[in-house]
């Protein structure tokens, strides 16, 4: 197995810059600081870190005013980290990565968090939470950075290409976390030189991926980060791994069979209209739990409590499938069990239960779930997500060691379908002397409900999750917001938790799912305001038609609508205890 230099916080940080440790020496045995680069001057030469191989940088002028956002005056740094070749699987590794560092610099620092299983250095503008912005972090003076998680994207002509990195150990390590924490010493490094200002503060915003990476952050780089938003975090990824296979076994049980080759068409087990009136169903029973009929269902919890799946879907004697109910009770038990989330054969939960909401008969729900959104040349090889890059970052990244499944043809498919929950899902807690940190270890954080570090320097995060994101649940993030309240009674000091009804994965949905959250971030990281709530707009693409506005509201309360004000807009509704 290869070694390699790693940064530390004195090599890469601000104190490699003038020297580690503290010091008596003065006058002529102090070295002088070095040079502040211009943007043509940052070289690899000039930095001078361990590791690092600067391949650009440039001065971009300012973009068109009129585009949407217009691009700043900024420095475009790229290169990347620790290159190497890998003894394990004979592939060149390095950690890449982009940092963009505006002309008219605001002080602050926003690393932008990655999605899916990385492999691509992603412009570092610094997208923003929520939909539909106008604007984004680099606009906004945020000096910004992204990376590809130490690894670049295989293409091999099949789905699994995106996770063949999880054969070598460190390339597994570095997209678990090494590479968030390298590339911000390295930026906070760039922006020092070219600046000659250390970082005021500094901020992780990301979603999916990018949320987890955020709630990583927040334990294993506390003291790098003043404020992280995580949004849909699938910290738990490798058990939402597990969840893939478990969707697919489910969806099988029920799906038509094709009759040349007898394989599940998995994509016609719930067809869209199937979903749609399951979703239905749903609104029926719970959309006035919270006083007003909208589309929208605000007291979730309220309504898992309410909502029985086998007494509503359930097909009676009489009925007509798809008018009056969903199907027999093995096709509803199918659902359900999908809904309860995985087990093995004694009955533990290997993952999270799943909130019923009115997202779900949305083609953001479906395309994880059961199929993509164009024709299937194989409908017997799914195309949806959750079968492809969920159906080879299980086997070859959560699984210890990686178990090479070919991902052409029905190799993928036919993994997951045989995928067992008594001897095979253990494999996410493992580890080898070859593979020393196991999925668990290196894909979350190291103690989830421990951010006493964070919490010490002053860190506020806000996590916010969909309820009918159809790839990390809602209530793995709740659970997660009760353990830190239980291991810390002071939790909601420095933590919020903001579920956002009918959202499906990051966006989407019949949602209220565009806001501002990092300015809220900022405001409460800065000023010391933590909102009451947060008021959230429908986008122009949601789905919904009466609803313009909602008030977020912050875990465990919901919106409550006052019973007379305006039902369209937020100022109409109250955040209330469920």
């Amino acid at each position: 197995m290869e070694t390699r230099l790693k940064l530390t916080a004195c090599a890469a940080g601000i104190a490699l810059l003038y020297g580690c440790g503290g010091s008596s020496s003065s006058g002529s045995d102090a070295s002088p600081p070095p040079p502040q680069l211009a943007c043509a001057d940052i070289t690899t030469e000039a930095m001078n870190l361990p590791g690092l191989v600067i391949t650009k940088a440039v001065h971009n002028p300012e973009g068109d005013p009129n585009a949407n956002p217009p691009e700043p005056a900024h420095c475009l740094v790229q290169g990347h980290l620790h290159e190497r070749k890998s003894d394990v699987d004979n592939q060149q590794y390095a950690i890449g990565f982009e940092v963009r560092l505006p002309t008219n610099w605001n002080g602050r620092f926003f690393f932008q968090g990655g999605g899916g299983t990385d492999g691509a250095v992603n412009p570092a503008i610094g997208t923003l939470p929520g939909e539909g912005q106008a604007t984004n972090a680099l606009s906004m003076g945020y000096a910004v950075a992204s990376t590809d998680g130490g690894h670049e994207e295989v293409d091999d002509g099949t789905p699994a290409g995106g996770s063949l990195f999880g054969v070598d150990p460190q390339a597994r390590i570095d997209y678990g976390y090494n590479a968030v924490g390298e590339v911000t010493k390295v930026a906070h490094s760039l922006i020092q030189r070219h600046y000659d200002s250390a970082v005021d503060r500094s901020y992780f915003v990301g979603c999916s991926n990018g949320g987890r990476q955020a709630m990583v952050a927040a334990t294993r780089f506390a003291d790098l980060y003043d404020g992280v938003i995580a949004g849909n975090p699938g910290f738990n990824l490798p058990k939402a791994g597990i969840q893939h296979a478990w969707d697919n076994q489910q969806f099988a049980s029920v799906a038509p069979r094709d009759p040349v080759t007898d394989r599940p068409i998995i994509a016609s087990s719930f067809s869209t209209d199937d979903m749609t009136f399951v979703a239905n169903k749903v609104l029926e029973v719970c959309d006035d739990l919270d006083g007003l009929k909208d589309g929208l269902v605000l007291n979730s919890a309220a309504c898992q409590s309410t909502f029985d799946p086998f007494q509503e879907l359930v097909c009676n004697p009489g009925d007509t499938p798809g008018t009056d109910c969903l199907g027999d009770v093995k096709k509803v038990g199918a659902l359900v069990n999908v809904f309860n989330g995985p087990k093995n054969s004694q009955g533990q939960s290997l993952y999270a239960s799943w909130p019923w909401d009115a997202g779900i008969g949305e083609w953001g729900w479906r395309l994880w779930k059961l199929e993509l959104p164009f024709p299937n040349p194989d409908p017997t090889i799914p195309n949806s997500i959750i079968a492809t890059m969920g159906g080879s970052a299980l086997p070859y990244i959560f699984m210890t060691p990686p178990v090479q499944v070919p991902g052409a043809g029905h190799g993928l498919i036919d993994y997951l379908l045989n995928y067992n929950f008594d001897t095979d899902a253990p494999g996410i807690y493992r580890s080898t002397n070859v593979y020393t940190e196991s999925s668990m270890e290196f894909m979350t954080p190291p103690n989830p409900t421990d951010l006493s570090a964070f919490r010490s320097k002053g860190g506020k995060i806000i996590v916010h999750h969909g309820n009918s994101d159809p790839v990390f649940s809602v209530h793995d993030s709740i659970q997660w917001f009760e353990n830190l309240k239980n291991a810390d009674a002071t939790a909601s000091d420095y933590a919020r938790l903001y579920t956002v009804p009918g959202q499906n994965h990051c966006g989407g949905g019949p949602s209220t799912s565009q806001f501002d959250l990092l300015n809220v971030l900022v405001d409460r990281v800065e000023n010391g305001k933590a909102p009451a709530q947060i008021v959230a707009h429908a986008s122009p693409v949601s789905t919904l038609t009466d609803v313009e506005s909602r008030p977020l509201c912050p875990y465990p309360q919901y919106a409550k609508y006052d019973g007379s004000g305006d039902p369209k807009v937020a100022s109409s509704f109250q955040c209330v205890m469920p």
